[in-house]
């Protein structure tokens, strides 16, 4: 079997392992490797088939060589749910792939159909890690880099502005950060952002947490009803409001210093640090240990403690502004 590992750069490798749960960057991978296959070949046949669709037997026929002696992409999804005998026979193809073929495994990864994992691994395979994006940091992240990737440049809270807007589907992020890009001219700033998912951003999780901790408990609760009433999950709007407050409770605590060394010191962009500066004023250490109190409440009010997941959080966002005018008080 071979050992020597193909280049992420060769597209047309013989054979591709798309490795993740994220459906957004399966898919990338799948269109790079068939794009660059057609642009050798503009006959490329493409056979697109889940596991049920490749029983033992097929893989012999689908990799005999061609008459015309055509380029041809075989992707296999779900290769996890691959029939035992079907395995054997892509463990064999991978000992001599054939020719103008490019095989394309897509696995979520796990230990479920781990065999063929570790083979097309050792046969050298291209490997692309399409990793779920579970963190809010993940997904700022992506944004930059979808932004870096069509050639454009916008500010950190221009990319933060649009996760809080959109959420955390890939595939809308990356839709808006194409239409961004192709309806602006310059560098995407935070007013662009807002310019074009106002609606969005008003109505998101962070935009509720942002209002409570500065105090502003009318205008943290309008954005919380439209929040829920537009979908938006109640468990996520516990956890921004948690995240808001843990970091006032980090900037209070921590030594003073110029923001690029305090982001260093507590994990937080500079820019964030110069907006939880702006919304610390007015609390006490007693004021967030309430509000992280409350916090706590209502996470357990909208995952099942209580009967009623909305007045949990009016609650808890009413604590939180109160808290956060403690010290003006």
């Amino acid at each position: 079997m071979a050992t020597k590992k193909s280049s992420p750069d060769d597209l047309l490798a013989p054979v591709t392992l798309a490795v993740g749960q994220e459906d957004l960057l399966l898919d990338r991978a799948v269109r790079e490797v068939v794009a660059a296959a057609r642009a050798s070949d503009a006959d490329t046949d493409v056979r697109d088939l889940t596991a049920d669709q490749l029983p033992p037997g097929a893989l012999a026929e689908l990799t005999s060589p061609s008459l015309f002696a055509e380029r041809k992409v075989l992707i296999v999804r779900n290769a996890q749910d691959l029939a035992a005998d079907t395995v054997k026979e892509i463990k064999a193809y991978l000992d001599a792939p054939a020719e103008e073929i490019t095989l394309v495994l897509l696995h979520p990864g796990g230990v479920k159909g781990k065999g063929i994992l570790d083979a097309a691994r050792k046969a050298g395979a291209r490997e692309v890690a399409c990793p779920k994006t579970t963190k809010p940091a993940e997904r700022l992240t992506f944004v930059r880099q979808e932004f870096r990737s069509l050639g454009r440049s916008a500010t950190p809270e221009a990319c933060q502005s649009l996760v809080d807007a959109i959420g955390s589907d890939l595939r809308e992020l990356a839709s808006a950060v194409a239409q961004l890009t192709a309806d602006v001219d310059g560098t995407i700033d935070e007013a662009v952002v807002g310019r074009y998912y106002k609606g969005r951003a008003e109505a998101s999780s962070f935009t509720v947490a942002d209002r409570a901790v500065e105090g502003r408990a009318a205008e943290a609760l309008e954005a919380l009803r439209w929040s829920l009433s537009t979908g938006v999950a109640p468990v996520l709007i516990t956890s921004a409001l948690a995240q808001g407050v843990r970091a006032i409770g980090k900037l209070s605590s921590a030594r003073g210093g110029r923001p690029a060394d305090l982001a260093r010191e507590l994990g937080m962009p500079p820019w964030k640090i110069d907006r939880v500066r702006q919304q610390m004023r007015g609390w006490t250490p007693d004021g967030v240990s309430l509000a992280l109190r409350a916090v706590a409440e209502a996470d357990a009010g909208v995952k099942g403690g209580g009967d009623d997941p909305e007045y949990a959080l009016e609650k808890a966002v009413v604590t939180i502004a109160r808290a956060a005018r403690m010290r003006r008080a």
